[in-house]
């Protein structure tokens, strides 16, 4: 019998994954609730720009209502991109003192100023394992008016917080950041059951800090995520799907995973891997990481009204 291919191998080796993914999978989805909060995704537009090549991560400003900050996947410069929720291109922002090597999500929250929001942008991807520890960039969020494209500019100063795993390197795609706490959250990927990481605020941006493991998904391959602005709600994205949970009362964020998951609709998007709440955190967004993605929107139902 001749022997088995490395592609073969590999192809086997990637069906029994997906198919030991599955049994958790089915078996959570039994004790979910399908939401009926949010209205039939619709698209709000196409991302026409050629610099939006492979959307990685995407997040809503809370300062600036109806703009989407997005970057690209690794291999980019360390730069993130304006839209509006129409998905129409408004400019470029450069960041300071940051490197790209494998970006994967994007944050909003307020930083050492309460009274200031910043982006957290994830350099948390690591396919291999291999890499000491990952690092996420905080910089100031500058204002950004929704209807007027402006040029490129550099925001700055980026502190760049340095973590690490307990129990070694992990390939991560998914960032949170608690807007009531400034906790900063990774949720793994190649996990069976996704794992929840913390950095507790204020995280230093001098030493690297470990994280502690906190809490568990009832599935794996989370590839996204998002806090809603009052921080009482928290959406994950996988491969598969997506899920929301809400936060129990007084508690920390890590808490609201251990109550009854709420299924999210999604569209079939090309390698999607992105999702976030809108600025009221009434409806979502997705968007594939393929050039030219569409910009989807889940709004709320018909009797909780308006757009983003």
């Amino acid at each position: 019998m001749r022997a088995m291919s490395m592609k073969c191998k590999i192809r086997c080796r990637l069906c029994c994954s997906l198919l030991c993914l599955a049994l958790p999978l089915s078996s959570s989805c039994a004790l979910a609730t399908q939401s009926n909060e949010f209205a039939r995704g619709r698209e709000a537009g196409i991302i026409q720009s050629d610099l939006i090549r492979e959307a990685s991560g995407i997040v809503a400003s809370r300062q600036s209502p109806g703009v989407l900050w997005v970057h690209n996947d690794s291999g980019d410069e360390p730069r993130v991109f304006a839209i509006n929720d129409k998905g129409e291109f408004l400019g470029t922002c450069h960041i300071k003192d940051a490197t790209a090597r494998d970006w994967e999500d994007i944050a909003v929250g307020p930083g050492p100023d309460p009274d200031q929001q910043c982006l957290y942008i994830g350099e948390i991807g690591d396919n291999n394992a291999t890499y000491p520890h990952v690092t996420v960039y905080r910089v100031p969020e500058p204002k950004i008016d929704p209807a007027s494209p402006f040029k490129p500019m550099q925001i700055c100063p980026a502190d760049a917080i340095r973590l690490t795993y307990p129990g070694g390197p992990r390939d991560a795609e998914t960032l949170l950041v608690d807007p009531l706490t400034r906790d900063i959250y990774i949720v793994s990927k190649r996990d069976l059951f996704s794992k929840v990481y913390r950095a507790v605020y204020p995280q230093s941006t001098t030493k690297t800090t470990r994280m502690e493991r906190v809490a568990s998904l009832p599935w794996g391959f989370a590839v996204a995520g998002d806090v809603s602005p009052d921080g009482s709600r928290v959406i994950i994205r996988s491969v598969f799907g997506a899920s929301m949970w809400n936060r129990p009362v007084g508690k920390p964020l890590w808490r609201a995973f251990s109550g009854k998951q709420i299924r999210l609709a999604t569209i079939s998007e090309r390698q999607g891997e992105s999702i976030c709440f809108d600025a009221q955190g009434t409806g979502y967004f997705t968007i594939g990481e393929k050039a030219h993605p569409p910009l989807h929107y889940f709004g709320p139902a018909e009797r909780n009204a308006s757009r983003p």
